[in-house]
């Protein structure tokens, strides 16, 4: 079984910054695929904001390249997402997921900006 927990999150204002965490535990997360963080805005579909790769590949979303920076610590299967310059919306619930042969999803974290 494994186990995917973010944290960091909550609110910020508009051209702020935070930073959300994520870390894959249990006996399968061992040298996860990708790792990456996936956001659904309030009404809307879940879109992808970062991913990256074991051989260290990244992909941004469009909404958010220049902004937000996604770095891993593959020997301790953790992932984090800087966001810096955010926007109203950004405002979404992100969900870090990990993936081997089959992804896992986190609970997701509340990301609020106000202008």
């Amino acid at each position: 079984q494994v186990q995917v927990e973010e944290s960091g999150g909550g609110l910020a204002q508009a051209g702020g910054s935070l930073r959300l965490s994520c870390a894959g535990s249990g006996r399968s997360a061992v040298l996860p695929k990708d790792m990456g963080w996936y956001r659904q805005p309030p009404g809307n579909q879940r879109e992808l904001v970062a991913f990256i790769s074991s051989d260290g590949i990244i992909k941004y979303g469009d909404s958010v390249k220049g902004r937000f920076t996604i770095s891993r610590d593959g020997g301790k299967n953790v992932v984090y997402l800087q966001m810096n310059s955010l926007k109203p919306e950004d405002t979404a619930v992100y969900y870090c997921f990990l993936t081997t042969s089959t992804t896992y999803w986190g609970q997701g974290t509340q990301v609020t900006v106000s202008s």
